[in-house]
């Protein structure tokens, strides 16, 4: 019964990140990109802290080793700055639909390096499945016409947005090492505070303080906000994690091949 309560975490994940493709093109347009990154990841922060205190006290925390500290700093330095980074400013250079659908590579290569480093299988079925995303993906974002992969067809936004792919992979597998011994909130929590303290640090050098475009913002960008802080961060993060602790850091990252078609129905 636990194993289906995940899946279904899982698949309101996917649903979540879905949505925040055009969440974070929303919040894109109200804010400075990594500014808005930042500001996502500091409120989603203290409410992860808050969460955590609620259920430990902090206990978790408090008894984590220096090496655990270290691993959970070099993941949230490529899952939560790397990816916020790639993730923003690629959408401010395509559409929010069609950077969704690049997402679709990110279980295959995730998948690929944990058969290497970790030893999950492989077999026909999924196999086939990594071929059609990457075929899928390849198709959509040069419409139609693959060739021009080989041609100079993809641009610098496919490129950043590839970025998120790599970094997620990335996070996963050091997460799914970091995660023994740690249970899933207190890895999202730990991630996500450096994380934010990271982008803070990039956007306070790029951005600097921009107070009155926060002031400024409407409606639209305050709904982008909220959405990606408690949905695509604090729940997706930590339902993201309990799955790979669960079922593997390839399964988990399967379900992240329905985010494209979320991200696609959300856009639209």
């Amino acid at each position: 019964m636990e194993r289906y309560s995940v899946h279904l975490k899982l698949l309101g994940m996917a649903v979540l990140w879905g949505a925040s493709w055009p969440m974070g093109r929303m919040l894109g347009q109200s804010l400075p990109p990594l500014t808005g990154g930042a500001v996502r990841f500091v409120l989603a922060s203290v409410l992860l802290l808050g969460w955590l205190f609620a259920r430990s006290r902090f206990a978790t925390l408090a008894v984590l080793s220096a090496r655990q500290w270290l691993g959970l700093a070099v993941a949230a330095s490529v899952g939560v700055c790397g990816y916020a980074v790639f993730f923003m400013l690629g959408l401010q250079t395509m559409p929010a639909g069609k950077a969704a659908v690049v997402v679709a590579l990110n279980p295959v290569l995730t998948l690929l390096l944990a058969t290497w480093f970790f030893g999950e299988r492989l077999n026909a079925k999924i196999l086939a499945g990594m071929l059609l995303a990457v075929g899928g993906a390849i198709m959509v974002v040069t419409q139609g016409q693959p060739l021009t992969v080989l041609s100079g067809g993809i641009k610098a936004g496919e490129w950043l947005i590839f970025g998120c792919v790599v970094c997620w992979a990335a996070y996963t597998l050091i997460g799914r090492a970091v995660l023994r011994g740690i249970d899933a909130l207190t890895v999202t929590t730990a991630t996500s505070f450096i994380g934010a303290l990271m982008l803070s640090a990039v956007a306070l050098w790029t951005d600097g303080i921009p107070f009155e475009a926060i002031a400024a913002m409407d409606g639209r960008g305050w709904t982008a906000l909220v959405w990606l802080v408690i949905g695509a961060t604090v729940l997706a993060y930590a339902w993201y994690f309990e799955g790979v602790k669960t079922l593997g850091a390839g399964s988990a990252a399967a379900y992240i091949t329905l985010v494209p078609i979320f991200g696609v129905l959300s856009s639209a």
